[in-house]
This record gives structure tokens, C-alpha cells and sequence, in this order.
């Protein structure tokens, strides 16, 4: 039996889920993820009920929240890798990755505690962020450590970006800590 496909949202379902996307992306940014979803629907000018409706979680809104930036991401990862050696491409990945999951406060939390729950609606969102990382760890795998997986990278680059965010750092402090946090990663060159 064939499943019905699912249903555009009627304009106004549509308008009041860009609202409470909108709201979101400002609060978080303002006061990171962790925050009052109550707020978030206030800031929307929704009510609670149709928050909920459109995601029954904090993890339901953060992933609708990260798939913009997440696309962004990838796009930006494979121009890495036509574009730079797989040593390079991998570099600057693991920076670009941190800076871009320290954006809003507790993320990398979230995603840490996210990361091993396969019924967290963070999972499928973020796993091509894994993925990716996959790829070009293998392309790289001449400039890396034997063994090293991408899963190991990937929360290293987790509680890289717990630091860039908590101690606040600016872009080249950042690319300075991730510099020397993934050092143990790559071989001499």
C-alpha cells in the first residue's frame, strides 16, 4: 500500500512555522538553545500549542533551525575538496566545522548529548556532518594518524567548539585552538 504524500501546510500553517523558525534563529543567536521555547512562541507570536504542533521538541526546532546552515556546510565542504590538497581540505573543515557549531550557545552540548541517541530528531540532521567528515578524514588518510576515525574527529570538533564557545573566542583564536587541538591528528608534513 502506497503512502499519501504529505500535504503542503495550508499559508497561514506555513507563516506561523517560518515565524517560529525566524523567532528561533533570533533567540538562540541572543541566548543560545537552550533557552524558553515559551519565548520562542511569544517572539513568533504564536501560541505554545502551535509550537509544539510544528515541533514537539527543543531537538524537533533545532534541527529545522541547523538544516539551512548544515546545506550551507556541505556546500562550503566540497568546494574544500576540489579545491585544496586532502590535508588542507580536512584542516579547514575540522575549522570551519567548530566555528559554525559554536554559533549559538550550549550547541555543541546538545549535540554531544544528541550524538549517540538514534531516536534524537538531531541525529539524521547532523549525520551528514559526520559523513562529511568521513570523506575527507579518507581522503586524508596519507596525512593522518593510522586508525584515527571519523567519529573520533568529529567529537574532537564537538568539544572544540564547547571552548571556541565558551571562552569566547574570536575567529583567529578559534582557528588558533582548533590548530592546535587537531595537531595530534595529522602526521609531520
Amino acid at each position: 500500500m502506497a503512502t499519501a504524500a504529505k500535504r503542503p501546510l495550508r499559508a497561514d500553517a506555513q507563516r506561523n512555522r517560518d515565524a517560529i523558525l525566524a523567532a528561533a534563529r533570533e533567540i538562540f543567536a541572543a541566548e543560545g538553545v537552550l533557552t524558553s521555547l515559551d519565548g520562542i512562541a511569544l517572539r513568533a507570536g504564536v501560541g505554545n500549542a502551535t509550537l509544539y504542533r510544528n515541533f514537539p521538541t527543543r531537538d524537533d526546532l533545532l534541527a529545522a533551525v541547523m538544516q539551512t546552515s548544515i546545506a550551507t556546510a556541505l556546500a562550503e565542504a566540497d568546494e574544500l575538496a576540489r579545491t585544496r590538497s586532502p590535508r588542507e581540505a580536512l584542516a579547514e573543515w575540522l575549522f570551519r566545522l567548530t566555528w559554525q557549531l559554536r554559533i549559538w550557545h550550549d550547541l555543541p552540548y546538545c549535540l554531544a548529548t544528541s550524538r549517540h541517541d538514534a531516536a534524537s530528531p538531531m541525529k539524521p540532521t547532523t549525520d551528514p556532518l559526520l559523513a562529511q567528515t568521513e570523506t575527507l578524514l579518507a581522503a586524508a588518510s596519507g596525512d593522518t594518524v593510522a586508525g584515527l576515525t571519523a567519529d573520533e574527529a568529529y567529537e574532537l570538533v564537538l568539544a572544540l567548539s564547547w571552548a571556541v564557545d565558551r571562552f569566547h573566542d574570536d575567529e583567529p583564536a578559534a582557528r588558533r585552538r582548533v590548530a592546535i587541538g587537531t595537531a595530534g591528528m595529522f602526521t609531520s608534513a
